[in-house]
């Protein structure tokens, strides 16, 4: 159901706004907004279903320099939860280098895309120790929110080694609420 091979005449990235429509889903994405969610267009698709018409995509652009740009474009969409879902299934991580990870997580909106982001692409990449690192040290809250979530990640891959260190370092933003249940994974990755 990929409107893609349809028209030939659109954009990447026009197809796969199309794709979102046709797979829109009332009921979630009044419960998102209700929820707070903060983006302005939420189509309400399933996670699933977004990979899927992303993965559809990826697989009709076998060029990655053009898969980064159309993944580029989709994240420049801060209106839009499914196309800052898809850009990080889409953009391959061998080209995303430490400075525009850092880019990309400066404007973070929601839990979701910080999670979504770090699990689908900044793990992945070369230089996502440094990038995890860089931003634990911010001050925007979502964004040290998503340092905490790469590092769960690099864990969880072993890319990261448990250290007395990484435990002592968690401690200051423990209690901090947007934190606390991240940290708590964390620090049971740790333990175990």
């Amino acid at each position: 159901m990929m409107n893609m091979s349809n028209s030939q005449n659109d954009s990447p990235t026009r197809a796969i706004r199309k794709d979102f429509f046709a797979f829109r889903n009332g009921i979630i994405a009044d419960k998102l907004r209700n929820a707070g969610d903060p983006h302005s267009m939420i189509m309400g698709c399933l996670l699933a279903d977004v990979m899927d018409i992303s993965n559809r995509l990826r697989m009709s652009i076998n060029d990655d320099s053009q898969l980064a740009a159309v993944a580029q474009e989709l994240w420049q969409d801060t209106n839009s939860r499914e196309c800052r879902l898809a850009a990080p299934m889409l953009f391959p991580p061998a080209l995303m280098n430490h400075e525009l990870a850092l880019q990309w997580c400066q404007n973070i909106e929601s839990v979701e895309i910080a999670d979504n982001l770090c699990h689908k692409l900044l793990r992945y990449t070369s230089s996502a120790q440094e990038v995890c690192h860089d931003l634990i040290t911010q001050d925007r809250q979502l964004t040290k929110y998503t340092g905490y979530r790469l590092l769960l990640n690099l864990l969880l891959m072993g890319k990261i080694q448990p250290s007395s260190a990484i435990r002592n370092a968690l401690q200051a933003d423990a209690n901090k609420p947007l934190f606390a249940s991240l940290i708590k994974d964390i620090l049971e990755e740790i333990d175990n």
